[in-house]
């Protein structure tokens, strides 16, 4: 057994959290490991006046993560899954999820307690496309306002009146103990997650076996199969961070149900689709629905 394990993190508070989070439950199946974290600041997390699309994208928070990686100066890099690229440098893979956490969008605001209480004209801050999209399509008398930084820089603004409302993930306030800042979590239904969305992720490089082995020991299969069949739909699609495109996977049985949506930035085009397949079979139902939505023509709206 070694004696030393590295990880890479981001210097945020969640990503510290989600770090520790992995680094108690190798602990737990390999007491004697002496876990040390090497936090890292990435270059989405520096760049926060600027889109992550006009800036290169969600790749921005692991880059620096996996050159780590690749040096061989860490040994895994922690992740959330919704930020991290569909196509990972050659060496490395993700090669454990741990249980996945609350999957719902949730809406924070010091001023109204649902976003249907919003009045016209009313701000709501977000940098994802996504939400921007369902903004525009289930509540067009609201103006998406452009927030980026970490959830506390976040929430400041909002307390300051920079924006009237926040849409951001619930497992992220509840991993930082701040659920008392959810007014309101968002119906599924209609504010379907991103790819990942809620789920933590362990990168390793493909070469280091034993590595591989020890995370093995905390991999949620559960949480691994529906994650796979979203992130190889995003795949195929070739789905960015600048594209507005939803995935969502749930087990009921041994049956995987996938949900997907793809919009053009305006949310004038839009389009839906739907399968079920075996839970083995979950990379093949992710390339499914994606190639029926690439068959209702949303490639024409993909940027590449």
């Amino acid at each position: 057994m070694r004696q030393l394990l590295r990880i890479a993190t981001r210097k945020s508070v969640l990503a510290l959290w989600q770090a520790n989070a992995i680094k108690a439950q190798l602990l737990q199946h390999y007491p004697k490991l002496n876990i040390e974290l090497i936090p890292i600041v990435t270059q989405g997390d520096q760049i926060i006046d600027r889109s992550l699309a006009a800036i290169g994208g969600k790749g921005l928070f692991v880059k620096e993560l996996e050159n780590a990686l690749l040096n061989r100066e860490a040994d895994i890099a922690v992740h959330s899954m919704k930020d991290v690229p569909m196509h990972l440098p050659e060496g490395l893979a993700i090669t454990a999820m741990t249980r996945r956490g609350a999957v719902e969008d949730a809406f924070v605001s010091t001023r109204f307690k649902t976003i249907e209480d919003m009045p016209a004209g009313a701000r709501v801050g977000t940098s994802s496309a996504r939400r921007k999209v369902i903004l525009q399509r289930e509540h067009s008398h609201l103006l998406a306002v452009d927030v980026r930084g970490n959830v506390q820089t976040r929430l400041k603004k909002c307390e300051q009146g920079d924006v009237d409302a926040l849409i951001l993930a619930a497992a992220g306030l509840e991993r930082l103990e701040l659920s008392d800042h959810i007014n309101q979590r968002l119906f599924v239904d209609t504010w379907l997650p991103a790819p990942g969305q809620g789920a933590i992720g362990v990168e390793s490089r493909t070469d280091d076996d034993a590595m591989t082995a020890y995370l093995k020991s905390i991999n949620d299969q559960d949480t691994w199969d529906v994650v796979t069949a979203e992130r190889v739909l995003s795949r195929v699609l070739n789905g960015g961070c600048g594209v507005p495109l939803a995935a969502y996977a749930v087990l009921e049985k041994d049956e995987l149900f996938l949900r997907a949506w793809v919009s053009s930035l305006n949310g004038q085009n839009f389009k839906y689709a739907e399968s079920r397949m075996h839970r083995i079979d979950a990379e093949e139902l992710g390339e499914k629905v994606a190639n029926e939505l690439i068959a209702q023509g949303v490639k024409e709206w993909i940027s590449t």
